[in-house]
This record gives C-alpha cells, structure tokens and sequence, in this order.
C-alpha cells in the first residue's frame, strides 16, 4: 500500500529521480569506477597505522583541518593568496556552492554529457539545471554555450576538465572565453588532473568568476572522500557558512595528510596510469569493431554496436565496466572502461575480444 505522506511531502522532483546505483562489485575485475588499483607499500602501509594510532576517536576533529590544508597547499601549489575549502569528497563541494547560490531563479549550468552529480545537486536544491549539448566529438558547442549564458544568465557553470564521461579536454581557449563571458561563477573541475597534467590552478588570480576544484579519489585514496575547492577568500568565507561543522573525519585528515607528505608515491602510480592508458588505447584501436575516443583521464570511452550486449557480456566473464549505453544521445551504444594495471587491462580485453568475436 501506498504510503500517502510520500505524494504529499516529498517533492515531486525528488520523487522522480532514481538515487545514484553503485553495483556491488563481488570478485569481479572492478574497472567502471576511475579509482586507481595501486596500493601503499607494506611499509608504508605501517607508517600509515603508526600515524592513526595518534587518532583521538573521542574527540571531534580539528573543524578546519588546517594541518591537511597546508598538506593540501605544499603537495599541489596552491597559490598562496588563495583560501582552501574542504568536502567529503567533491560532491559534497558541489552541494555547498550550490546551496549557497541556489536563489529562487537561479540556475546551474554544465555542458553535456558530464558528471552527473551537477544535475542531481542542483534537482536536490531545486534550482534550474540547464544542460549545453557538446559536439557529436564531445567539443564544446562554443555557439551554443554563448547563447545559453547569454539566456540563461547561469549563477554557476561547472566545466569538468578533462569532463566525465568523455575523457577529453575542453580547448584551454574555449574555457577561458567562458570564464570571462560568464554571468557567475564558474567551477572547473580538475578531477582527473593527475592524467591531464595541465590545470587552472595558476589562473585563479586572473579572474574573480573562477574557482577549481579537485579530489583525491582518483589519485589512489578514494577511500578517504577528500575533495578540495581553492578560490579567493571572497567566495570561499561565503561557501563556508554552508558547510556542515566536522565534515572532514579525523581518520581522514591523518590519512590524508600523511598520503599528501608522500605524494612521490602517488605522482608514480599517476605516472604508470597514463602509460597504461596510451597502451589500452591503442590495443582497443586496433579493434575493427571500436570507436576509441581521445581521454586525458584514467578511463577510456569507447562505441561499439550492440553495447548493452556486449556490457553484459563482460559483466558474465567477471570484468565489470560502465554501461553509458541507457543515457541515449551521443552515449549510445558506449561504454567506459577505467585505465588499470597492464594485467587487468589484458584480462579486459581478452574478455571484449571474446565478447565481440
């Protein structure tokens, strides 16, 4: 039986949204996630537990986190005069901004296909979402885009770069024409900077509309639900008045911490990544069957005819990859595979050859 205060409280945009599904992995070979395979060293795996073992479980962690911060601020140079904010995870980032601009007619702004938290977050605190199509090559549609903000006078644009699900880069003179046309702020998300090796970091003090944002997931800790969010004190004092107190764990901030005082270890993996991505691509160009699309990211999309077959197929020989197939438009009939060590990226495309073949 229906519950009858559902229809009655919930909103009606809320009640038609499906909550975001992660699949239980099982034993499967776990490659539709972007985490990175690489793990700690055992010894510095012993180092890690001697530094949490300093945790005061019964006291509330340091609300700020300023020891991670300047962590944070030595490992990925962050300009000097710029403020830090931190989330659990980048999600939790893209809430706060947007619940702190989310005016009764404001509306948020993304180009499409990308990371579809943008939409489900601006849905959640009921603001307008307005999606620009990309190019049938995931380009930004630079006309397009200027008319939308011209229209839509967006109080935020967030630019995934390299953008997710595509793995391309957006041209570095196309961002910056929408940063300096922009009626509002606009987020670059750097998720995937440790593949892409350029950022906007350094740009920050250029524009007073710009703020980049970032996690450590797909840099080997995704487990940690860090992400960070580096801007002029003016936007940051502003977002972090919605910012729920304590939101940084203390396991987290120890961890975080020590990781970010070895992030040697991290740039190798990163390294050895992006030697498996150019690897992984070429195997799956020499597919007839594979439209391989350019990534600057750690996953590779791909198109192939009959995707969802061939998606299940994979799932029934315990490979696990990301079917965009369902999302229709320029997704159909691609998939997305994360970039991993060179074993399991062989036991992935022994497994597609079979499917396919």
């Amino acid at each position: 039986m229906d519950n009858p205060y559902i229809k009655k409280l919930v909103r009606d945009e809320v009640r038609a949204l499906s909550a975001y599904h992660v699949p239980n992995p099982g034993d499967a070979v776990k490659l539709d996630a972007m985490e990175n395979p690489y793990q700690f060293s055992p010894e510095l795996v012993e180092q890690w537990l001697t530094v949490l073992k300093r945790a005061d479980l019964n006291r509330y962690p340091d609300p700020s986190a300023q020891e991670l911060k300047q962590a944070i601020r030595n490992a990925m140079h962050i300009p000097e005069n710029m403020e830090l904010l931190l989330g659990n995870g980048s999600d939790e980032i893209i809430q706060i901004i947007i619940m702190a601009l989310a005016k009764s007619d404001a509306v948020v702004m993304a180009p499409e296909p990308t990371f579809v938290m943008y939409k489900m977050i601006a849905t959640f605190c009921n603001m307008t979402y307005a999606g620009v199509p990309l190019t049938n090559n995931f380009n930004l549609d630079m006309p397009a885009m200027r008319i939308a903000m011209k229209e839509q006078q967006p109080a935020v644009i967030f630019l995934a770069w390299p953008n997710n699900p595509t793995g391309n880069l957006f041209t570095e003179a196309d961002v910056i024409e929408i940063i300096e046309n922009a009626p509002g702020l606009v987020v670059v998300d750097e998720a995937y900077t440790s593949f892409a090796q350029v950022s906007f970091m350094d740009r920050l003090t250029d524009y007073d509309n710009l703020v980049v944002m970032r996690t450590v997931s797909k840099s080997g800790l995704a487990g940690l639900r860090l992400g960070y969010l580096a801007g002029s004190a003016a936007w940051l004092n502003e977002f972090d008045k919605v910012r729920m107190p304590y939101n940084i764990n203390i396991l987290t901030q120890l961890s975080a911490q020590f990781a970010l005082e070895h992030v040697d270890v991290l740039d190798e993996q990163a390294a050895k990544l992006r030697v498996a991505r150019a690897d992984l691509m070429q195997a799956l160009n020499n597919i007839n069957e594979v439209e391989v699309f350019d990534s600057s990211a750690n996953f590779i999309l791909f198109r192939i005819t009959n995707a969802s077959d061939v998606f299940a197929c994979l799932n029934n020989k315990n490979i696990l990859i990301k079917n965009l197939d369902p999302a229709g438009g320029a997704l159909t009939n691609c998939l997305r595979v994360t970039v991993s060590t060179p074993e399991e990226n062989k036991l992935f495309l022994d497994a597609l050859n079979a499917c396919i073949n």
